[in-house]
């Protein structure tokens, strides 16, 4: 007879690859049911986007089979709840995660809005707040120009209500003002939007909160970093010296004294150009591995690069980002980058709770 002893004794050889320790003791498996040959059980990963889920699943049917019964039936039930910080101040958002570059123009809110609506393919609970304040975008990469959120009672008191679509949680300063106006606020202005853009709005409970942020090193980015519990930031740069350069002072500013945001790695966009009629050509009109290079300069890791490809572009100006293309292969890039960027988002949950030593 199979004991649930067995099977646990069996999975506590089974190691988490990131956090170096074994499932049991993670308390990452629940669940456990035996019937005969037949062993069932729930394994608890740290986020839906889990990379390694495929992984950890083998890993597990082999130990029940070489440590119990080779002719055990096993069935496991792979799910996910996304970790958080014990210091986290919100406890209805997870992981606030910054996505950064230092210089405009090299596809920030591409990248930001794709690996959001990425995360929800995943099941996760995702938000995204335009943090641009002087450019906003969201609203026409998400075909909402003429959204206005409403507003609701919450214990008592008016919260904004995000606009959701494509199943995320959406806020831009880019709502609330004209769209053929510019914003001319000085810096305690801008500093005031953000923080209502998080504590004056509904978001219910979150996974992950996206904040797509300015180009520099300015108001919105020193705001973010002190007033709020980020998780960590991703840096988006294009292969050239030019955007490298800037990509470097911005990832630099959150390694600052008194700022101290984790660098969960380097996103290099426009990387490569191929053509429709040579598919397996690779123009790399701006340099090449740029980001890879700046990844190494920061020692962190290198998340991947992006094409140049129209659809992408078209798809950000329709409302239609690119990343609800299943099975196209920049949607599937994009799909790569969030599961890597959860992934990060997880090895630092655990070093800021003491549940990983390096």
């Amino acid at each position: 007879m199979i004991t649930t002893e067995q099977v646990l004794a069996a999975l506590s050889n089974v190691e988490e690859p990131d956090l170096k320790k074994d499932i049991v003791t993670l308390k990452m498996v629940e669940d456990v049911k035996v019937d005969g040959k037949k062993v069932s059980f729930s394994v608890i990963l740290t986020t839906p986007a889990c990379p390694l889920k495929d992984l950890i699943r083998n890993a597990c049917v082999n130990a029940i089979k070489h440590f119990v019964d080779k002719d055990a039936e096993v069935e496991i039930n792979m799910t996910s709840r996304v970790t958080t910080k014990s210091t986290n101040t919100f406890s209805n958002i997870k992981n606030i995660i910054a996505i950064a570059s230092g210089k405009g123009g090299v596809g920030k809110s591409t990248v930001a809005v794709n690996l959001a609506l990425a995360l929800a393919k995943k099941g996760a609970k995702v938000g995204l707040i335009d943090g641009d304040i002087y450019g906003p975008s969201i609203p026409i990469m998400f075909n909402l120009e003429n959204a206005k959120p409403f507003m609701v009672q919450v214990n008592g008191q008016n919260k904004i209500q995000p606009i959701e679509k494509y199943g995320i949680k959406l806020l831009s300063i880019g709502f609330f003002t004209d769209p053929n106006q510019a914003i001319p606020w000085r810096g305690p202005m801008v500093s005031s939007a953000i923080k209502q853009l998080f504590n004056d709005a509904e978001w219910g409970e979150l996974d992950y909160l996206i904040v797509d942020t300015p180009p520099g090193t300015g108001d919105v980015h020193i705001t973010l970093a002190q007033g709020f519990p980020v998780a960590g930031v991703v840096i988006v740069t294009t292969p050239q010296n030019v955007a490298l350069a800037d990509a470097r002072k911005g990832a630099g500013m959150f390694r600052m004294e008194g700022v101290k945001v984790p660098i969960l790695g380097v996103v290099e966009n426009m990387s490569y150009f191929t053509p429709a009629e040579l598919p397996n050509n690779k123009y790399y009109i701006f340099g090449k591995d740029g980001g890879k290079t700046l990844a190494t300069q920061f020692d962190v890791p290198f998340l991947g690069e992006l094409p140049i490809v129209m659809t992408v572009s078209e798809g950000g100006d329709k409302g239609e980002p690119i990343a609800l293309e299943n099975g196209n292969p920049v949607a599937m890039a994009f799909d790569d980058i969030a599961e890597k960027m959860a992934q990060q988002i997880a090895i630092q949950n655990a070093l800021a709770n003491k549940e990983l030593v390096v």
